[in-house]
């Protein structure tokens, strides 16, 4: 605690009045800091991080702010070595009657905001796997270069699935032009939208934090919503108002859910490798 307090201090070039561990994350710690000013930040620290750890997270949070569409809290400061990222503090809340429907507009009008290519300009990877984020020209070719094959491979080093759903994942990856959906812009996504990523700050308003963002399709982010929870039908309705999906999009969450149930197979095994099985079954 008192090494994070001098890191934090010479970072920020100012005081630390108070430092208190947050709970919560399983890759970083986090702290609530006060400042000498009197105002408050949070932030996040990581010991034997890659390189580019934060930075490339606190990319993200700035493609993603710069769409003006969702709050997204403001990088106050990062540094690869040490490494920390700092953000504004985000004062909490709860939700209200219009929350999950403003939030399904406002997601709708992030993935509007599009990106130059499927992946990242940057080419930095992403997430606790460290997957890569080389551009591409469609989406079919993003999904399986940069996330399903490099899965496949990794789950097989770990041993994390059985041997036949690894063959059955390179086969989707393998034939992806014949299950994916209607050809679209890439869309502004988070990346990693579980509900834990998304934080209902004072007056019910939503915040994004935790992207692993980068340019794909938006039924991607919509998926990942649905696998865990977290978000009413309201929110699903709003974005359908403004932005509508495809008839049949639904039939695609199996597809676009096979790669984070993947990521938590490797990491946690357990449940998460019948549920990609299930997956895998309804991949069509």
């Amino acid at each position: 605690m008192r090494d994070v307090r001098s890191i934090l201090s010479g970072l920020l070039e100012t005081e630390i009045v108070a430092l208190r561990p947050l709970s919560g994350g399983d890759v970083a710690d986090a702290y609530q800091v006060a400042l000498g000013n009197g105002d408050r930040v949070f932030a996040k620290t990581k010991r034997a991080a890659p390189p580019g750890f934060f930075i490339t997270e606190a990319a993200g949070l700035a493609w993603l702010r710069e769409a003006a569409a969702v709050p997204v809290p403001e990088v106050v400061a990062v540094s690869d070595d040490p490494a920390v990222l700092v953000l504004e503090w985000i004062e909490p809340g709860s939700r209200h009657g219009s929350t999950e429907a403003d939030f399904g507009r406002s997601l709708a009008a992030l993935h509007a905001a599009g990106g130059p290519n499927f992946g990242r300009e940057d080419r930095r990877s992403t997430g606790s796997r460290g997957l890569p984020n080389e551009p591409a020209d469609t989406w079919p070719e993003f999904y399986a270069d940069n996330r399903l094959r490099p899965l496949a491979r990794l789950a097989a080093d770990a041993n994390a699935l059985p041997a036949s759903a690894i063959r059955r994942l390179e086969d989707v990856a393998d034939h992806i032009t014949d299950l994916v959906g209607p050809s679209e812009p890439p869309a502004r996504l988070h990346g990693d939208l579980w509900g834990g990523n998304r934080v209902i700050g004072s007056g019910g308003v939503s915040w994004l934090i935790d992207p692993a963002a980068f340019g794909g399709h938006r039924e991607f982010d919509l998926s990942m919503m649905r696998l865990f929870g977290g978000f009413g039908e309201e929110c699903y309705a709003a974005y359908a108002d403004v932005a509508p999906l495809a008839a049949d999009w639904e039939s695609r969450i199996p597809l676009n859910q096979l790669a984070p149930l993947v990521v938590h197979s490797i990491k946690f095994g357990g449940s998460y490798v019948a549920a990609t099985v299930r997956a895998l079954d309804l991949v069509r």
